[in-house]
């Protein structure tokens, strides 16, 4: 299994991302004020917020940048990132679901600087939106979905049933994920999560789509917790929690299973490298 490719928390009114492609990672802070955390105000959930002001700059090819997001308040940064990259964040797929890419949008590294239009901090959704938004109005990009039938993992409800606790506090309200882990485990703690938030989530650990077919149309808490089987993150404890595809099943009662099955794919018509700024 590949290493992950991003990893999210969203707690109260914060957002960490964790980018670790090709084993090197970025670890991106909330805001921090003489050595301790400041939490944003959130945004509402039903805000589509947009750039105020954004600086596009193509990466120092020489430099020892590390992709990763730092998001304090309405400031995002997006450093040392491809447009491949920004495709896979803000719309949710995997190399696989993108057709038609030109050869620079997998190699050609970015930095995107700027603030929001609106005085609070996005959540990882609505973070989401804006990396759509400098794409289509910085890179030009236009695109257009298919449905096309790919190798995807479908996730199902395991015999059994699910093992989660139904959340009934906020159907609107955000997703609160905490996750992390050593010595070759990993940890998702989750609450008020739809099965689309769990797909999304679980398919940055996979090499395919997580296609939701569980048919469970609630939110949920509940913990996850696997040994990372990458070849090099191995642990030696005797306790250690099973591989993903176990945990899952155990933990959660429910199942990934490979199938062929209809995935959303992103068919690219137009890309083109940005202007001066």
């Amino acid at each position: 299994m590949r290493k992950p490719l991003v990893r999210v928390r969203e707690c109260a009114a914060a957002v960490v991302t964790v980018l670790a492609l090709g084993g090197t990672g970025g670890c991106i802070a909330q805001g921090q004020d003489a050595g301790k955390s400041v939490l944003a105000k959130a945004m509402a959930g039903d805000a589509d917020p947009d750039w105020e002001v954004a600086t596009v700059k193509a990466s120092d090819p020489s430099g020892m940048g590390r992709q990763h997001i730092h998001l304090q308040g309405r400031h995002v940064l997006l450093a040392d990132t491809t447009v491949e990259e920004f495709l896979l964040l803000g719309y949710g797929v995997q190399k696989s679901q993108l057709v038609g890419e030109p050869e620079w949008v997998k190699t050609t590294r970015w930095n995107v600087d700027g603030v929001s239009n609106m005085d609070s901090q996005p959540s990882w959704k609505q973070l989401q939106g804006m990396i759509q938004k400098i794409l289509a109005e910085r890179f030009g990009l236009e695109l257009h979905h298919e449905q096309r039938e790919l190798p995807v993992f479908a996730l199902t409800v395991a015999k059994g049933g699910p093992k989660m606790i139904a959340n009934t506090s906020d159907p609107n309200g955000w997703l609160q994920q905490q996750n992390g882990g050593t010595d070759g485990r990993h940890v998702e703690s989750l609450k008020n999560t739809s099965m689309a938030d769990l797909a999304l989530i679980l398919q940055f650990h996979v090499d395919r789509p997580v296609v939701d077919q569980t048919g469970l149309k609630g939110r949920y808490d509940f913990k996850l917790q696997w040994t990372v089987d990458d070849g090099d993150a191995q642990t030696a404890e005797p306790d250690a929690p099973p591989g993903l595809f176990t945990a899952i099943q155990e933990q959660i009662g429910l199942k990934l299973e490979r199938v062929k099955a209809p995935a959303d794919a992103l068919v690219i018509d137009k890309v083109e490298k940005p202007g001066a700024n």
